[in-house]
C-alpha cells in the first residue's frame, strides 16, 4: 500500500516537474517570439530610416517616399499587397500614394469614405464598419491590418490573400505594434523631408510673391548661356523690370499696400510672360525675366511691349486705385558673357537708361550704356557729398504782372556748382535725387535756403511787401507724413509770412498722389501759402478734378509757350489753357517767355505773369539785391 502511494507521489511529482518544465518552455518560446518580432520591428524600423533619409531630397517626392516604405515594410512583414495612402483636402476620402501587390492598382477605392474620429490604430473588428468594408474591397480578402494617423491623415493598410483558417492568426499583436511604428517612422521622416524641401524652397524663392529669387534666377540664366554655347541658333534675352515711383506708394500708402502691389505686379506679370519664360523677383520693387528660347532677338521687345500694356489698367490695392508702370531694360545673349552676372548687370544698365527717359518705357542694352552708367555712378556719390560740401547753388527767375509790368515775385531754380564739371542743372540730377532719396535732404535744404534770402529781402526791402517765392516740390517731399509741419518750422525760423511763399507741384502728382495726402492742400492753403500747378497742359489733369483742388496758379508749360506767336495751334491750346484758369478762378504764369512778340500776345489775353529769358536770366542771390534795390524794377 505504502509503495502504491510512493509510485503515486513520485508520479505526481513527475508530472508537475513535467508541467513546469512544460510552461517554462512554452515561455521560453514566448518570449523568444516576442523577442524576434521586437527585433524583427527593429530591423525593419532601422531599415525605413536608413533607406527613406538617404532619399535624394532634391529629387523626393511623396510617391517615391512611399514607393520606399512599403517595399521595406512589406519585407520585413512578408506580406503580399500594402497600400499607402493620404487623406485629400476635404477631409473624406484617400488619395492613394503607392500600392504594392494589387492588379490592378486601388484607385479611388477609399474615396468619400467617412472615418471616425479620434482613432489612432484597429483591426479589422474595431474598425468602423464604412472603412472595413472599403478595406475589404480593397484586399478582397479578411486578413489585414490598418492604422491612420489623425494629425497627417495617413492610412496605412497591409493584408494577405491566403484564406486556410489557420493562418488567421498570422498577423500578431506584435505585428499590428510594427505597423504601427513603421506609419510613425514614415509620417517623421516625410514631416523632416518636407521641412527640408520648404528650406531649400525658400532658399532660391522670393518670400512675398512665391517667385525665383537672384540665386534661382543667375542659376537658370547661366544654364541657358551653356544651352547657347552648345546649340547652334539658340537665342535667349533678359529682361530688367524696375517699378516706376514705387517708393512714392510704399511712402503714402505703407509697406502693407506696398507689398500687395508687388504680388499683384508679380501676377500680371506672370500673364503677360510665355509659359517657358523664367520669371523672378531680384529684391525690392526689381524683377527680371529669362525670355527663353527666342525665334529672334527682337521678340523680347515685343515682350516688353506686351508687359508695359499689362500695366495699363491700375490696380485695386485695398480700394485704393493704383497707377504703376514699368521701366524695361533688355540684354540680349551673346558670346562676350562670361556668365549670367554680367547679363543681368547690362539688362540693369539698359533699365536706368529707359528710366531716364521718364519710366514706362524699354531700352536695348548698348556698349555705350555702360559708360553712361560708371559716370552716373560716380555723380550719384558726387551728390550724396554735395550737401556736405556746400556746392548746391539757388538762383532766382524774375516773374512780373503783364497788366503793369512790375516784378512781383522770383521762382527759386536749384544748381549744382560741381568742382570739376561746374555748373549742373536740375535735369541732370534731379530724378537721380529722387530715386536714391537724396530729395528730400536737398529740398529741406532749399527751402531753408530760398525762405532765408526772402526773408532778408523783405525786411531789407519793405517797398517790396508782397513779394512772394515759388519753390518746386518733388512728389517724394509732398508725401512725407510731416510735410505741412516742416514747412511751418521753416516760416517760423526765417520769419517769413506763409503769403510770401508758393508751392509748385507736378500735374502728374496732383493727379496721382494728392488724395494719398487730401489735408495737405487744404492745410496749406488755410496757412495762406499758395499751390501752383508747374508745367501746366502736359499732363491728363480734368476739369472736374480741378475744380475740387485748392489751387491758385497754373504755370502755362513753356513748350505752349515757345511758338505761340508764330502757330495759330499753340496759340490757340494757350487761349484754352487762359479760359480755364479764368473760369476756375485760378490766375495763369506763363513759362519761357522769350520775345517781345510772345509777352504782348500774353498781355493781351489778358494772362496774369510770365516769366522767362526775355524778362530775365535767373538771378543769383545777390544780384536780387541789386534788381530790388531799382524803384519800380520790372
Amino acid at each position: 500500500m505504502n509503495d502504491n502511494n510512493d509510485i503515486e507521489r513520485e508520479k505526481d511529482y513527475y508530472r508537475a516537474l513535467c508541467n513546469d518544465l512544460g510552461g517554462q518552455l512554452l515561455k521560453i518560446r514566448d518570449e523568444h517570439t516576442r523577442a524576434m518580432s521586437a527585433a524583427r520591428r527593429a530591423r525593419m524600423t532601422a531599415s525605413l530610416i536608413r533607406r527613406l533619409y538617404h532619399l535624394d531630397h532634391l529629387n523626393l517626392d511623396l510617391a517615391n517616399l512611399a514607393r520606399v516604405f512599403l517595399e521595406t515594410a512589406t519585407n520585413a512583414l512578408t506580406v503580399e499587397c500594402a497600400a499607402l495612402f493620404r487623406l485629400d483636402d476635404n477631409g473624406h476620402g484617400f488619395r492613394l500614394l503607392h500600392a504594392i501587390g494589387f492588379e490592378p492598382p486601388p484607385e479611388g477605392v477609399l474615396a468619400d469614405v467617412h472615418l471616425p474620429a479620434g482613432f489612432r490604430f484597429h483591426n479589422s473588428a474595431s474598425a468602423s464598419d464604412e472603412f472595413s468594408l472599403a478595406l475589404e474591397r480593397l484586399a478582397r480578402a479578411p486578413f489585414y491590418l490598418w492604422a491612420y494617423d489623425a494629425g497627417t491623415g495617413t492610412a496605412l493598410y497591409f493584408g494577405n490573400r491566403e484564406e486556410d483558417l489557420q493562418l488567421r492568426q498570422r498577423f500578431s499583436a506584435d505585428d499590428a505594434e510594427a505597423i504601427e511604428a513603421a506609419l510613425d517612422v514614415f509620417i517623421n521622416v516625410t514631416e523632416r523631408k518636407r521641412v527640408e524641401q520648404q528650406l531649400v524652397h525658400d532658399a532660391f524663392h522670393d518670400a512675398l510673391t512665391g517667385l525665383p529669387n537672384r540665386a534661382l534666377f543667375i542659376e537658370h540664366l547661366d544654364q541657358a548661356m551653356r544651352r547657347a554655347v552648345r546649340a547652334d541658333g539658340y537665342v535667349f534675352s533678359v529682361l530688367f523690370l524696375d517699378l516706376d515711383r514705387f517708393k512714392l506708394v510704399n511712402d503714402s500708402l505703407g509697406h502693407t499696400a506696398g507689398d500687395e502691389l508687388l504680388k499683384a505686379f508679380a501676377e500680371r506679370l506672370k500673364r503677360a510672360t510665355r509659359p517657358g519664360d523664367v520669371v523672378s523677383r531680384l529684391g525690392g520693387d526689381e524683377f527680371a525675366v529669362l525670355a527663353d528660347d527666342l525665334h529672334i532677338p527682337e521678340d523680347a521687345v515685343l515682350l516688353a511691349e506686351r508687359i508695359h500694356n499689362a500695366l495699363q489698367d491700375p490696380f485695386d490695392i485695398d480700394g485704393q486705385q493704383v497707377f504703376t508702370s514699368a521701366s524695361i531694360g533688355i540684354a540680349k545673349s551673346a558670346e562676350r558673357y562670361r556668365d549670367g552676372d554680367e547679363l543681368l548687370r547690362d539688362a540693369d544698365i539698359a533699365m536706368y537708361s529707359a528710366k531716364e527717359l521718364g519710366g514706362a518705357s524699354h531700352r536695348l542694352f548698348d556698349s555705350d550704356m555702360h559708360v553712361v552708367m560708371v559716370s552716373r555712378l560716380q555723380l550719384e556719390t558726387d551728390l550724396r557729398q554735395a550737401l556736405e560740401r556746400d556746392e548746391l547753388r539757388v538762383v532766382y527767375q524774375p516773374i512780373v504782372a503783364l497788366d503793369t509790368g512790375r516784378l512781383r515775385g522770383f521762382e527759386s531754380l536749384l544748381r549744382w556748382k560741381h568742382p570739376l564739371k561746374g555748373l549742373i542743372r536740375p535735369r541732370e540730377f534731379i530724378s537721380m535725387a529722387e530715386e536714391t532719396g537724396l530729395v528730400v535732404p536737398i529740398g529741406r535744404w532749399l527751402l531753408r535756403r530760398v525762405l532765408t534770402d526772402l526773408g532778408g529781402w523783405l525786411h531789407g526791402y519793405p517797398q517790396h511787401i508782397d513779394l512772394f517765392v515759388s519753390i518746386n516740390v518733388s512728389d517724394r517731399e509732398f508725401i512725407q507724413p510731416e510735410f505741412t509741419e516742416m514747412i511751418d518750422a521753416e516760416l517760423a525760423r526765417a520769419g517769413v509770412p506763409a503769403k510770401a511763399l508758393e508751392i509748385e507741384l507736378t500735374e502728374r502728382m496732383l493727379m496721382h498722389y494728392a488724395k494719398l495726402r487730401a489735408d495737405t492742400l487744404p492745410r496749406l492753403r488755410e496757412r495762406g501759402i499758395s499751390i501752383a500747378i508747374d508745367d501746366f497742359g502736359t499732363g491728363y489733369s480734368s476739369l472736374s478734378r480741378l475744380q475740387r483742388l485748392p489751387i491758385d496758379k497754373l504755370k502755362i508749360d513753356q513748350s505752349f509757350i515757345r511758338d505761340m506767336d508764330r502757330s495759330e495751334e499753340n496759340a490757340e491750346l494757350v487761349r484754352t489753357i487762359l479760359a480755364m484758369g479764368q473760369s476756375l478762378g485760378m490766375r495763369c504764369v506763363a513759362e519761357g517767355v522769350e520775345r517781345r512778340e510772345q509777352y504782348d500776345q500774353l498781355r493781351n489775353l489778358n494772362c496774369a505773369f510770365a516769366q522767362g529769358f526775355f524778362i530775365a536770366k535767373p538771378l543769383a542771390e545777390h544780384r536780387v539785391r541789386t534788381l530790388l534795390a531799382i524803384p519800380e524794377t520790372v
